[in-house]
């Protein structure tokens, strides 16, 4: 797993370059905060799976897949339970180093229940 901890006031399409720098994948799930034009067309030269829901103002809405897209409800479940955690959800860490690490804790916390 990887992370790129970003300021609270940016976009989070700042983060998509550096954080799929290097891997491969088959698709990439996402929300309207990700229906950009330069990361379609990334996704789409990596032969990669666009299943990121659209902006009603794209001219010409991509097709994809909806079962598929019903996946992100798992992803958005685990940070609402990531979130239980008050350190997490109120970002109380110095670094962002130990905010990484306590991530991690508290994913393995999840993962044990």
């Amino acid at each position: 797993m990887r992370f790129v901890l970003l300021p609270g006031n940016r976009y989070d399409t700042i983060g998509v370059a550096p954080l799929i720098d290097g891997i491969d994948f088959d698709a990439f799930l996402g929300d309207k905060a990700f229906d950009a034009n330069w990361i379609i067309e990334e996704l789409n030269q990596r032969g990669a799976k666009v299943v990121i829901s659209q902006r009603p103002q794209r001219i010409s809405p991509l097709e994809i897949d909806l079962e598929m897209y019903k996946w992100r409800h798992l992803i958005e479940n685990f940070f609402c339970k990531l979130k239980e955690f008050k350190r997490i959800a109120m970002r109380a860490c110095k670094t962002d180093q130990s905010f990484e690490a306590l991530i991690y804790l508290c994913s393995a916390v999840i993962n044990a229940r």
